[in-house]
Parts: structure tokens; sequence; C-alpha cells
């Protein structure tokens, strides 16, 4: 994979009103990253919000997005992001970010922004007694994050990494919530291909599934700093004829949940 920061990933150029241009690095088996395209249509959306800038009191915080991938991306091409202002509310803005390239789009997103309000604090998920990314062995395949994969699932159905950025983004929140998104597709096929009755053995060398993801949900809970060590708990909620459905929690090492993740992902076996 080309080097490429990810601060330097996430620096859109305007082209036209509301709509960014951007590019990606070439990636092991070609195409885009959908996470990549995920963080970048995020950023393009937050660079069209008053109030989400760090550098002037930023008052809006990411809240949520939902993202379908309709084509996959040509790194040899530009990104064009194209924003649309949907709604400035009082309490929420709502953002729609149309991703194209000459193909047509490639993925559309959209992106919520809350104001933070008083209210109850209430976490029900809880990090699992798993081992600490210390006592595990380097498996990512980015030079932009570090990933270390548990040794065994937590359950049936159920993997996780710790994963973190490997440059440091500082305090500003809009970057560090772009990094979340681009590590978040990391992991949820896993969850849905250690489901799958004809799972080969965890150590086989032999990849037994096509796959590619279809949409992507992301709930952001917490502020975050993404050069951290966050655990990425995913699960497999079922499989019906060629589609899976993974949802996942991830958590800091203090233990608190920062995002929820959904994602349906397609598979299919590979054809000798």
């Amino acid at each position: 994979m080309a080097e490429m920061t990810f601060r330097e990933m996430m620096q859109l150029e305007p082209h036209g009103p509301d709509t960014f241009v951007g590019s990606g690095p070439r990636y092991p088996w070609g195409g885009l990253y959908g996470g990549q395209i995920i963080a970048q249509a995020l950023r393009a959306a937050a660079l069209t919000v008053p109030g989400s800038d760090p550098a002037d009191g930023a008052t809006l915080a990411v809240h949520s997005l939902h993202g379908y991938f309709i084509r996959q991306g040509d790194a040899a091409e530009p990104i064009r992001f194209e924003v649309d202002r949907i709604r400035n509310g009082r309490s929420f803005v709502t953002r729609r970010v149309v991703v194209r390239q000459a193909v047509g789009a490639i993925l559309t997103m959209a992106a919520s922004f809350h104001v933070a309000e008083e209210g109850v604090e209430v976490q029900t998920d809880e990090l699992p007694a798993v081992a600490p990314p210390a006592d595990l062995r380097e498996d990512s395949w980015s030079t932009l994050f570090e990933r270390r994969s548990l040794r065994e699932d937590i359950a049936e159905g159920r993997v996780g990494a710790w994963l973190r950025l490997g440059e440091d983004l500082g305090d500003d929140p809009i970057l560090n919530a772009c990094a979340l998104a681009y590590l978040s597709d990391d992991l949820p096929t896993e969850a849905v291909v250690a489901r799958h009755p004809q799972r080969p053995p965890r150590e086989s060398v032999n990849r037994a599934f096509w796959n590619a993801s279809l949409d992507h949900t992301i709930w952001f809970r917490e502020p975050l700093r993404a050069s951290a060590w966050h655990l990425h708990d995913f699960t497999c909620r079922g499989l019906k004829q060629t589609l899976g459905t993974s949802v996942g929690s991830i958590f800091d090492q203090a233990g608190r949940h920062v995002a929820t993740v959904a994602q349906e992902v397609l598979i299919r076996p590979v054809r000798n």
C-alpha cells in the first residue's frame, strides 16, 4: 500500500459549492477501502457544518452516519464528494454526501451532528475479559494503523481485535471521529465469516469466501483519541443466503463504550 498519512487523506480540496475532491492510496486487493471512503465522506460533511470546527470552539459533535457502498472505487482516480445540506436544526444538523468517480456514484451517506445536551448516562455494554494489546501479535495489513487480533474468538461468531491509528490527531474531535470511521470497517466481515458453517479453520491460509461491505452504520457515543488502543468487538447477528449482519461495540482500555457499529456483508464462496 502506498504511503499516505491519515491527515493527508483527510485533506479534501474545495471544488465548487459544497463539493470536495480527495484521493486514496492503492490497496493490496485493488480498488479502495470502504473505511477510507466513509471517513472522507464524513470529513466532507463536517466541512459544511457550522460549529463543528474546533478552532472556532466547536459546539457540534458527530452523532451518527449511515452509508451504502454502491461500487468499488478506483485508487487511480480522484474522488469527488458532493454534500447536500439537508437541515440545520437547533439540536441536530443533517447532511447527505454522494461520493463519485468516473463510473458513477460509489457511496451515498447520511451524517448527523448533535449539540451536547444534559441528560442521563447509562452504559449497558461492557468490555469483555480479553488479552490486552501488549500480549498479542501485530497483524495489520496497513501502515496507517496497528491491529492486534485476539488469539481466539470471544464466542461463536464473535471476534475481537485491538486497533489504533498510527498517528496522533491531537484533540480534534472531527478528525478522531473520522479515524474511528476508517478503522470501523476492518473487522465486521470477520464476524460473519466466523459464524459461517463452512468457515475454514482459523489458522488456515486458504480464503474460502469473497466478501464486500454493503452498508455501514456508526453511532458515536463518546469522544476518543484514535491513536489509543480500542477493542473492536463484533458479533454476527445472522446469515441469510449471501447476506450477513455484523453488530459491534468499540471500547477504550478503560472500558468506555465509545461507539456502536453495524454492517451488512455480502459473502460468497470463492470459486475454484
